[in-house]
């Protein structure tokens, strides 16, 4: 898939999200990369053979104190080539896209992968 398709679909993951989530979205970036870098790779904890398909990197809602401000935009970088890699049609690829999308904005909000878990949302 062309790197325009892909992106197109991030932000239509993005769009479809619930208002009352687009409302809380505050000083967020949300990208598209081929892979993810090695500085990526070993900020993250993942078992043996996972693949990371998306990565938050900021500070969840939930941390922000009163005084958070004049900081970098909070970072949700979607992996295309690792996203490809594991779906086999188009379509897998935009439900691959919206569940990583949705997964790394609960991260946004202050949700654990284990709690993701337990919602079973991952």
């Amino acid at each position: 898939m062309d790197n325009q398709k892909f992106e197109w679909l991030v932000a239509k993951a993005l769009d479809s999200l619930p208002d009352e989530f687009h409302e809380r979205l505050e000083n967020i970036d949300v990208v598209v990369a081929d892979q993810p870098t090695p500085e990526q790779l070993k900020s993250v904890r993942r078992k043996r053979g996972e693949t990371l398909l998306g990565l938050y990197e900021g500070i969840p809602l939930t941390r922000r104190s009163r005084h958070y401000g004049l900081v970098i935009p909070d970072k949700v970088t979607v992996f295309q080539k690792p996203v490809e890699a594991i779906c086999k049609n188009d379509t897998q690829i935009i439900a691959e896209i919206q569940r990583v999308v949705q997964h790394e904005i609960a991260h946004h909000f202050g949700i654990s992968d284990a709690r993701l878990r337990q919602l079973g949302r991952d």
